[in-house]
C-alpha cells in the first residue's frame, strides 16, 4: 500500500470519526449469497427503526442496489460528490423507505484526493451500510476501508461455506482484518445456521487466527423471490414474512455492535500481502463446514 493510500485512508477515518456514523461494509464470497438484498432490507428495517441510514453501492448493472429496486430517483454518484459540484444530500438518491443511495463504483472513485473522498463519509446518517466490491486481490475500496465493521453474507452450502472463508483470508491478508461478523442467509434453520457458523467459526479460528462474531440468520423465504420480482424488498413488501423479520433482529442488534476503530486505522502501516495458489493448498478449504 502506497503512501498516498495510506494518506487518503486516515484522513477518511479522522473525518468519519467526527461524524459519528457507523459504517458497515457487507461483503460476500460470491455471487447469488444475497449481498446487495441484505443491504437494502437492513437498509429498510433500520430507518424502521428511526435511523438515518445511507447505502454505498459498489456495484454494476444488473447486481447494484439501483437496479434491484428498479432505479433510484435522483440517485447521483459519488464522483459529484467528491468534486464538490453537488452535496451529498443533492447527489444520493432518496427511496421511498427513506434511506440514501448513492452510487461509487470503482470508475467514479478513481482519482479523487482524500478531502475529496472524506466529504462522502462526512455526513449525517446514523448508519452507513456498504455494499462492498472486494476487487482481485481481496482488497476493499478505500471507502469500504472506512468501515468499522465487515459482515460477510453466506448461505448453508458447502461451496458458499468455503467462498466465505476465501473471502475472509484474502481480506485478512490485504488489510490485516482481524474480525469478520458472519450473516448466514438462506437457511432452513437456526440450528443450521448455527452449525454453519461454528464450523467456519473453528477453522478461520483454527488456521488464520481470526475471529469471527455471530450477526445472524436470515430464513429460507419465497417471498424474497417475490419481493425482488416487484423490485422491492421484502421489509417493506412482506412484512410479516420470515425473512423480513430475520432482517429487523439484525438490523436492530447491529446498532449495538461494540463501535471498533475503522480498518483503515488498524491497517495503517501494514504492507500488502499477495495471497499466492500455494498459501492457499496450506490450508484446508472449509467444505467441511
Amino acid at each position: 500500500m502506497d503512501k498516498f493510500v495510506l494518506d487518503q485512508a486516515e484522513g477518511l477515518r479522522r473525518l468519519l470519526a467526527r461524524s459519528g456514523s457507523r459504517v458497515i461494509a457487507v461483503a460476500g464470497g460470491s455471487h447469488g449469497v444475497g449481498v446487495t438484498t441484505t443491504v437494502v432490507n437492513l437498509a429498510a428495517a433500520l430507518v424502521e427503526q428511526g435511523k438515518d441510514v445511507l447505502v454505498i453501492d459498489e456495484s454494476l448493472g444488473a447486481r447494484s442496489v439501483s437496479t434491484m429496486l428498479g432505479g433510484v430517483r435522483g440517485a447521483g454518484n459519488v464522483a459529484a460528490v467528491m468534486r464538490g459540484e453537488m452535496t451529498l444530500d443533492e447527489a444520493a438518491g432518496r427511496h421511498a423507505l427513506g434511506f440514501a443511495v448513492l452510487n461509487a463504483s470503482r470508475g467514479n472513485r478513481e482519482s479523487c484526493t482524500r478531502e475529496q473522498m472524506g466529504v462522502v463519509l462526512s455526513g449525517p446518517a446514523d448508519v452507513v451500510l456498504i455494499d462492498a466490491q472486494v476487487d482481485r486481490e481481496g482488497s476493499l475500496s478505500a471507502l469500504a476501508m472506512q468501515s468499522h465493521d465487515v459482515m460477510v453474507v453466506t448461505r448453508v452450502a458447502a461451496q458458499a461455506i468455503t467462498d466465505a472463508y476465501a473471502c475472509m483470508k484474502r481480506l485478512h491478508f490485504a488489510h490485516a482484518i482481524a474480525q469478520f461478523r458472519v450473516l448466514v442467509n438462506h437457511v432452513q434453520s437456526v440450528a443450521d445456521a448455527h452449525t454453519a457458523f461454528e464450523n467456519l467459526a473453528g477453522v478461520a479460528g483454527r488456521y488464520l487466527a481470526v475471529s469471527l462474531e455471530d450477526a445472524g440468520c436470515v430464513a429460507a423465504d419465497p417471498l424474497m423471490a417475490r419481493a425482488m420480482e416487484l423490485s422491492r424488498c421484502v421489509v417493506d413488501a412482506f412484512p410479516s414474512a420470515p425473512a423480513a423479520r430475520d432482517f429487523r433482529h439484525v438490523a436492530a442488534e447491529l446498532q449495538y455492535w461494540p463501535m471498533r476503530p475503522a480498518i483503515s486505522s488498524r491497517t495503517h502501516g501494514v504492507p500488502p500481502t499477495t495471497v499466492t495458489t500455494a498459501q492457499y493448498a496450506d490450508q484446508p478449504s472449509a467444505q467441511h463446514a
